[in-house]
């Protein structure tokens, strides 16, 4: 990590920093204090990614910025200052408005920056973090979460700028993103992706859900579609002050070597859309939800108190071949759960949906009276005529043809710690974000990667640009013996992966077996996907060129490690 004398010169720079959120009020406020269920869960405001001219829809070009607002997460609660996404800082919102595309129509966005010179959160410049010259300025840059775009509208971490673009990161390269809205339907979501910054700028209020429509293809399935009975549910856990504002540890656990950075952020308060533990009335039908779960680090695990279940219907951002009936849901960082809920077989008149993940997931705390409720449903007694449908299949893709790949790789995760046995950082094949380019695959192609998890947690894997089937999760057996060769050598084949991983096999649960833009690697574990570079539901290639700069990047998404920085550059040859 950074030497000594690197340090020593950041500390002047964050005692900036520290200094503004020190003089806030550090108490926190407990969340007994705040009642749940009294704030109406909203439906985040709806912009649409293309126009309509004499009948036709044709590409549309719009902006959208980042505004300091403040927002009422909790009626009891004060205003928040945050960061928030939206077309006007009077219309912006947190999270930020659903944009609404249309396959084959391009989206063309200019992402303006209209945020303060000075952070409304400490961060912490000793790890790898965009930095602008002039020390003013907060630095950001939108990453579609799923999407399938040119290199240029990627969002990569050093392609981040300042207010009206004053200063921008290495690879930044144009203002005006573009969307080609043309991989298959489905739910993905915008939101922040600076270097070193991602967790906070996210942890502020930079993130909002964005959905590709395809009447034909969707239209014939039946499934709810439009906006009373289908909208998107973004959840995050926040800790808050008793001045409102948002509550983050200004103190590291390794002060000494990261005066703030924290392996993992966890706050108590369930926001969905926008509200500490909302409550939604709902008639006697089947509802669609889109859930993203958008916080740092938490895990959530799903359930309805009165045992209700859940209609599976689309992982990440792609439709499985049928629909798949759960009793729980586990949501890791940035995943994406596209769901039915029948709420005419309730037998109550309401429901609460909960959540019983431990965290960090999967061996931390069990969960309290605060972080186990998520949102209420008031169920209108009145039995509806109209209930909507469930079809019977959904939608068919190419299957996974591992005969096919072009390349076999190993991607190792590690963590490292300090002499007190804290974490101070994490690597993807023991290498920093910095050091050359290793994983280059061809555009067109797909390849199998064994994912191997030397760590305590479960990381959720992003692959930008790519989908993968998860092929199979095996144990490694003597996994000591096997990480003392890896973290000497970094080297899978060299360390004999074969000898250790052949230990027990973990299903993949039947609703994760489709293609996924993220999933949990379990810790101890061999998690072999298969990753294709090309359209899933057409295996065309792109129609842009994605070996330009400046390249696109795959990393852990729990937030606080891939700034710290658990990420790698992906880099395609023709």
């Amino acid at each position: 990590m950074m030497g000594k004398m690197l340090f020593l010169a950041c500390l002047n720079f964050l005692g900036v920093f520290m200094a503004s959120t020190m003089a806030k009020s550090d108490k926190l406020i407990s969340p007994s204090n705040l009642r749940m269920f009294v704030d109406k869960l909203p439906d985040m405001p709806r912009i649409k990614g293309y126009d309509v001219i004499n009948g036709v829809q044709v590409p549309k070009s719009f902006k959208i910025g980042m505004y300091h607002k403040k927002w009422k997460f909790h009626k009891d609660l004060p205003a928040t200052p945050v960061f928030a996404y939206g077309t006007s800082r009077h219309t912006a919102t947190v999270p930020g408005p659903t944009i609404e595309a249309l396959h084959g129509v391009d989206s063309y966005i200019t992402w303006k920056n209209y945020l303060p010179s000075k952070h409304i959160l400490p961060w912490d410049p000793t790890i790898p973090t965009a930095t602008p010259i002039s020390k003013k300025g907060i630095p950001t840059v939108v990453h579609l979460h799923g999407g399938i775009d040119k290199p240029q509208s990627d969002g990569h971490s050093e392609a981040w700028f300042t207010r009206g673009f004053k200063e921008h990161g290495p690879k930044w390269t144009n203002k005006k993103y573009r969307y080609h809205n043309l991989q298959h339907p489905g739910t993905m979501y915008y939101h922040d992706h600076a270097m070193g910054l991602t967790r906070i700028n996210i942890l502020a209020g930079l993130m909002g859900a964005y959905v590709i429509r395809q009447p034909s293809v969707e239209g014939p399935l039946g499934l709810l579609y439009g906006e009373e009975y289908d909208l998107p549910l973004v959840v995050v856990d926040r800790d808050f002050c008793l001045d409102g504002t948002i509550y983050m540890n200004s103190t590291g656990n390794n002060p000494s070597i990261h005066p703030q950075w924290q392996p993992e952020y966890f706050g108590d308060a369930i926001i969905v859309n926008g509200k500490a533990w909302p409550y939604m009335k709902v008639k006697r039908r089947k509802y669609r939800f889109r859930i993203i779960n958008a916080s740092n680090a938490r895990f959530f695990k799903f359930f309805f108190t009165n045992n209700m279940t859940f209609i599976h219907v689309a992982s990440d951002s792609a439709y499985h071949e049928r629909p798949v009936e759960l009793h729980d849901l586990l949501l890791a960082p940035s995943e994406i759960a596209d769901i039915i809920v029948d709420f005419s077989k309730s037998k109550s008149n309401s429901a609460i949906l909960a959540n019983d993940a431990p965290y960090p997931y999967p061996s931390g705390d069990p969960v309290n009276e605060a972080n186990s409720k998520v949102m209420k449903f008031v169920i209108n007694p009145q039995r509806e005529l109209h209930l909507g449908r469930i079809p019977h299949k959904l939608m068919k893709y190419a299957s996974p043809d591992i005969s096919k790949a072009s390349n076999t790789r190993y991607i190792a995760f590690y963590e490292y710690t300090s002499n007190i046995d804290e974490p101070t950082h994490l690597y993807i094949n023991g290498k920093s974000f910095e050091a050359p380019v290793t994983e280059t695959p061809r555009v067109g192609t797909s390849e199998i990667w064994n994912i191997i998890n030397l760590t305590e947690d479960n990381h959720p894997l992003h692959i930008h640009l790519g989908l993968f089937v998860v092929l199979e999760q095996r144990e490694l057996v003597n996994q000591d013996e096997f990480k003392d060769c890896m973290l000497k050598l970094n080297d899978a084949i060299k360390c004999k992966i074969s000898k250790y991983s052949h230990g027990k096999m973990t299903e993949v649960p039947l609703h994760e077996k489709g293609w996924k833009n993220v999933y949990k690697m379990m810790p101890g574990h061999v998690t072999k996907i298969l990753v294709k570079f090309s359209y899933i539901h057409s295996n065309a290639s792109y129609p842009f060129d994605a070996t330009a700069e400046p390249g696109y990047v795959y990393h852990c998404h729990i937030l606080d490690h891939e700034d710290n920085v658990m990420m790698r550059p992906l880099k395609f040859i023709r």
